[in-house]
């Protein structure tokens, strides 16, 4: 028995908001140029620095150092596409990137959870990333799925196990950051055409899109980019993000920490663009500043806040969709957690993010938690009514029923009253909340939803022969690891 999936509740805000001027914006720009000419990006891929050197990059084979004059940047940039669809494997659950909306996902990547049924601790399986991928399937909050941990029990091929529990599992668009070989890349580039069913359809709605993590600072991985290139020649989006740490791998200014990750993430699209013009590519800023006292990684300290917002201003000014930042690294779902995803998606979405990453996980995106993902989504729906702007309209302004009931009057009875309230979002979890308080908690009601949503909501999954066809894919995969 298959549950429906509810429409997507993106979020639309009626007005937006910048944090850098143009002035500034030309000055992170330069630097950038400036760092790509002069110092470089190292590159330990033989075929990415054969793409450079062909295509006006001045490359030292012997040293893996590009370096980049700034037309053959702004030319390479300029074959980016700003819009583009991130596909499903349901076609209304398409996400148009054409910049009227902010759509989010989940966060990814973590190794741990706290069992659902035991509450103990542990490594995280593949059925996790299954339970998960059911969970935000249900969510009208959620646009896309990232696998939110990583499939440990399948060693060497667990970014294909997450990708076959991810798709059986979501009608939602899924985006990979674990997409990290040449061979896993074409594999997925595969299993995305099962999944679509022929190559015109995987380029047009690409149902999984890649994200690559570069090297702070100022450094690729020759792996990542090679999967990277595989991803663009299939036309799948793939993506760059930089994690430069200020004071670490990158300067101690808000300033100087951009631009080393701004220049880390504009080299990895020029390269894409040299290989193959016009493939879709995106952008993501999220670096964070060094724990002075233990060196640990801070994404939302107060001043690190403006990183993620800066990024997307950043990717729009390159020309290119954004992938924004809204994670925390909060070891509970306190009051921690809920400032530094409030403040970060607030901002980013005024800023006009086209998508969004970061809810459900915790302690710095490695803790899957059975309540993290419905309380991050109240904070989501409390952002998208907070950007909607207000409705003026007479039937909005009720001049008429304030002349009706006038002074010492009730409202209660009005029909304009009963209408209007069916109308308004209070957020399951409030309405949920049980007057005079009582015992009600919105921890335990994360919890007992998480689990109704486990209990009662089943995607359909891919046809027999598409599962048949990924079984193939995965074994194929296994019997070449040994």
């Amino acid at each position: 028995m298959y549950s429906e999936t509810l429409p997507i509740q993106p979020i639309k805000p009626t007005f937006k908001t910048r944090i850098l001027d143009d002035g500034q914006l030309n000055d992170l720009k330069s630097a950038t140029l400036e760092i790509l000419e002069e110092v470089g990006i190292h590159c330990p891929s033989q075929k990415a620095l054969e793409i450079y050197a062909a295509n006006g990059g001045l490359v030292d084979f012997e040293s893996q150092i590009v370096k980049l004059p700034p037309e053959v940047v702004l030319d390479a940039v300029s074959y980016a596409p700003r819009y583009y669809t991130l596909g499903a494997r349901d076609s209304s659950f398409d996400l148009v990137l054409d910049g009227t909306a902010t759509y989010c996902a989940t966060d990814g990547c973590g190794f741990e959870t706290i069992d659902f049924r035991t509450g103990q601790r542990r490594g995280s399986k593949k059925h996790d990333v299954a339970r998960m991928a059911r969970v935000a399937d249900y969510l009208p909050s959620i646009g896309f799925y990232w696998p939110m941990v990583s499939a440990q029990d399948h060693n060497m091929t667990a970014t294909l196990h997450e990708l076959d529990a991810s798709f059986n599992n979501t009608v939602k668009h899924v985006q990979s950051p674990t997409i990290i070989s040449e061979q896993d890349a074409r594999n997925a580039v595969e299993m995305a055409m099962v999944v679509a069913g022929d190559e015109d359809t995987m380029r047009k709605r690409p149902p999984v899109s890649s994200l690559i993590c570069t090297i702070a600072p100022l450094a690729q991985d020759k792996e990542s980019m090679e999967s990277a290139l595989v991803f663009a020649e299939a036309g799948l989006p793939v993506g760059f993000m930089s994690m430069a740490l200020a004071g670490s791998t990158s300067p101690a200014t808000l300033a100087g920490t951009i631009a080393v990750g701004d220049a880390e993430i504009v080299s990895a699209m020029v390269l894409i663009q040299m290989a193959h013009p016009g493939a879709p590519t995106y952008y993501s800023l999220m670096p964070g500043i060094m724990h002075p006292r233990t060196g640990a990684f801070l994404g939302s300290a107060r001043e690190a806040d403006i990183f993620y917002s800066a990024g997307v201003e950043l990717a729009h000014m390159w020309g290119v969709p954004t992938l924004a930042g809204v994670g925390t690294e909060a070891a509970t779902s306190g009051w921690e957690s809920a400032m530094g995803i409030a403040a970060n998606m607030l901002l980013c979405v005024m800023c006009g993010a086209d998508t969004v990453s970061g809810l459900g996980l915790r302690e710095t995106c490695t803790l899957l938690t059975p309540e993290a993902l419905l309380l991050d989504v109240e904070i989501y729906q409390q952002v998208r009514s907070e950007v909607a702007g207000l409705d003026t309209s007479p039937e909005a302004l009720a001049l008429d029923l304030v002349k009706t009931v006038g002074p010492k009057g009730h409202y209660l009875n009005q029909p304009h009253t009963r209408e209007h309230m069916h109308k308004l979002d209070f957020g399951e979890m409030i309405l949920e909340h049980k007057p005079g308080g009582g015992e009600w908690d919105a921890i335990e009601y994360a919890q007992e939803k998480t689990t109704w949503i486990l209990e009662n909501h089943n995607p359909k999954p891919l046809s027999e022969a598409q599962q048949a066809e990924f079984k193939r894919i995965i074994q194929a995969a296994e019997n070449e690891l040994g």
